[in-house]
C-alpha cells in the first residue's frame, strides 16, 4: 500500500493537478469578460506549487514502488518549470484579450501540461516517462490550435499532433525493446542490467529510439521540421511557453533517462550525440539567417540552442566530467528560459491583432521611440549570442568548458563558430531597432512590461554573480548518478 512519503514525493504535482481540475469547473461560473480571474487563479496555483516544491529542497527518496523519485534534480527542474508557468501566464494575460482569444480553458491546459513536465523530471520508470511525455504534449496540441478558426493556428496544431504522435511511437517501441532486453522498465534496473556485462544490441537500439523521441520534443536536427511552422502558426503566448517549458522538460527527461538508465551506453552513444549537437547548432543558425519573420527566426534560434544544450550529454563517457557537464546543461537551461521569455515578451508587445508587427523590418525606430524596450531586446539578443554582460555568455562558457574538459575540443569549436554565425541574425534585429527609421506601435500592458523588464534585469544582474546558480545546479545533480 502507498505510504505517506509516496504522496509527499509528488505533493506539488498533485496539488497542481487538483488545482487544474478545480479551475476547469470554477471557470464555468466566471463571465467571459472577467477571464482575468481565471489567469489569477492559475498563477496562484503555480505559486502554491512552487512554494511546496521549494519546501522539498534537501529531501530525497522514491515513491510508488520506485516509479517516481524526489531528489535535488527534480526539485531544481520543477521549480524552473513552475516559474516558466508563471511567466507564461503573465505573457498570456493581456495577449489573449487583445487577440480575442480569452477563453478560460487556456490556463487549465497550461497547468495540465506543466503537470506532465514536472512528472517527466521525477519519472524513475520508462512507463512514467511515456505517461509524462503524453500528458505534457496533448494539452500543447490543443493550445497550438487555440486561435481557431485561424488557418495558420489550426495547421500548427495538426502538424504538432501528427508529428508528436509519430515521435511517441518511437518512444514506445524503444521502451518495448529495452524491456525485451532487460526484463524491466525501471531506470535503476536497466542501469544494473546494462552495467553487468556487454550491452546487447537490442538495448542499444531501444536507447537510440528513445533518443529519437526526445529529439523531436527538444527540436534537435533532423527531428526539427515541425518547429518553425508550429512556432509561427501558434498564438505567440503559446509559442513562448512551448519554446521554453517543453525544452526544459524534454532535456530534463533526457538527462534523467540517460543518466540513470544508460550511463554504460554513453561510449556507444557519444558519436551519435556529437553528430546531433553539431548538426543542430549548424542547421539552426544557418537557416535562421534567411528569416524575416521574428517568430520563425526565434524558432530556428530555439533549434540552435537545443544543439548547445545537447553538448552537455557528450562527455557522459567520462565519470569525472559527467556531473559538471550536466550542471552546465541545467545552468544553460535556466539562462535560456529567462532570456527566451524576455524576447518573446517583446515580440508580443509589438504584435498586432491583425497579425502585423511580426516582421523584423517593423522593429525599425524602436530604439528612438521606446528606448527601454529596445535596450531590453538588445540584452536578450546579446544573451542568445553569448556576449557580455549577459547570462548567455556564462552559460556557454560553462558548456564549452565541460565539453573541452571531456576532450571534445572540435565540438566546442563548432559551438563557437555557430555562435558567430548567430550574431548576424540576432544583431540584425538590433541594427533595425537603432539604425533604421520607423514608427513602431507597441501595446503597453502591466504584466507584459513587468516580464520583459524583469527578464532583462535578471539576464544582466546574474551574469555578474553566476556562481551561486551554478552551485545550485551542481548540487541538483549530485544524486543523479
Amino acid at each position: 500500500m502507498p505510504q505517506s512519503f509516496d504522496f509527499y514525493t509528488i505533493l506539488p504535482l498533485t496539488l497542481l493537478t487538483v488545482w487544474a481540475c478545480a479551475l476547469l469547473l470554477i471557470d464555468l461560473f466566471i463571465p467571459r469578460s472577467r477571464k482575468g480571474i481565471t489567469a489569477a487563479l492559475a498563477a496562484l496555483g503555480l505559486a502554491l506549487s512552487l512554494g511546496f516544491t521549494l519546501s522539498q529542497i534537501g529531501r530525497a527518496g522514491s515513491g510508488f514502488s520506485n516509479m517516481v523519485t524526489l531528489d535535488g534534480f527534480s526539485t531544481f527542474v520543477n521549480a524552473l518549470l513552475l516559474i516558466s508557468g508563471l511567466f507564461g501566464v503573465a505573457l498570456a494575460y493581456g495577449y489573449l484579450k487583445r487577440m480575442n482569444l480569452e477563453r478560460g480553458e487556456y490556463y487549465t491546459l497550461m497547468l495540465f501540461s506543466i503537470v506532465g513536465m514536472m512528472l517527466m523530471a521525477q519519472a524513475a520508470d520508462l512507463i512514467m516517462v511515456f505517461l509524462a511525455l503524453e500528458l505534457l504534449s496533448i494539452p500543447l496540441y490543443v493550445l497550438a490550435a487555440f486561435a481557431r478558426p485561424k488557418a495558420e493556428s489550426e495547421e500548427a496544431g495538426i502538424k504538432y499532433f501528427l508529428l508528436g504522435a509519430f515521435s511517441a511511437g518511437f518512444v514506445v517501441y524503444g521502451i518495448a525493446l529495452v524491456y525485451g532486453a532487460t526484463g524491466t522498465t525501471a531506470l535503476s534496473g536497466i542501469a544494473a542490467f546494462a552495467s553487468s556485462g556487454t550491452p546487447s544490441l537490442l538495448l542499444t537500439i531501444g536507447a537510440a529510439l528513445i533518443l529519437v523521441g526526445f529529439g523531436f520534443k527538444v527540436a534537435a536536427v533532423p527531428f526539427h521540421m515541425w518547429t518553425p511552422d508550429v512556432y509561427q502558426g501558434a498564438p505567440t503566448a503559446v509559442t513562448a511557453f512551448m519554446s521554453s517549458g517543453v525544452k526544459v522538460a524534454g532535456f530534463a527527461g533526457l538527462l534523467r533517462v540517460f543518466a540513470s538508465a544508460f550511463p554504460s551506453l554513453s561510449v556507444d552513444m557519444t558519436p551519435i550525440l556529437v553528430a546531433l549537437a553539431a548538426l543542430t547548432m549548424i542547421v539552426g543558425n544557418l537557416v535562421a539567417i534567411s528569416q524575416t519573420d521574428i517568430k520563425r527566426m526565434l524558432a530556428y534560434s530555439s533549434i540552435a540552442h537545443a544543439g548547445y544544450i545537447l553538448m552537455a550529454f557528450v562527455p557522459f563517457g567520462n565519470p569525472q566530467i559527467r556531473a559538471d557537464s550536466v550542471a552546465a546543461g541545467l545552468f544553460y537551461l535556466v539562462s535560456y528560459a529567462i532570456t527566451n521569455f524576455g524576447a518573446w515578451a517583446v515580440v508580443i508587445v509589438l504584435e498586432k491583432s491583425e497579425g502585423k508587427g511580426l516582421n523584423i523590418a517593423e522593429y525599425a525606430g524602436l530604439g528612438r521611440k521606446y528606448p527601454a524596450l529596445a535596450a531590453s531586446m538588445t540584452v536578450f539578443m546579446l544573451s542568445l549570442i553569448g556576449l557580455p554582460p549577459t547570462l548567455g555568455l556564462v552559460g556557454k562558457f560553462y558548456l564549452f568548458r565541460a565539453v573541452m574538459a571531456g576532450g571534445f575540443t572540435g565540438l566546442a569549436l563548432i559551438g563557437v563558430l555557430a555562435s558567430l554565425i548567430s550574431a548576424y541574425y540576432y544583431l540584425r534585429v538590433v541594427v533595425t531597432m537603432y539604425m533604421r527609421d520607423g514608427d513602431p506601435q507597441v501595446t503597453s500592458e502591466f504584466w507584459l512590461n513587468l516580464t520583459w523588464s524583469f527578464a532583462a534585469l535578471i539576464t544582466v544582474a546574474v551574469s555578474f554573480v553566476p556562481q551561486w546558480l551554478f552551485i545550485l545546479a551542481s548540487s541538483a545533480v549530485l544524486r543523479l548518478f
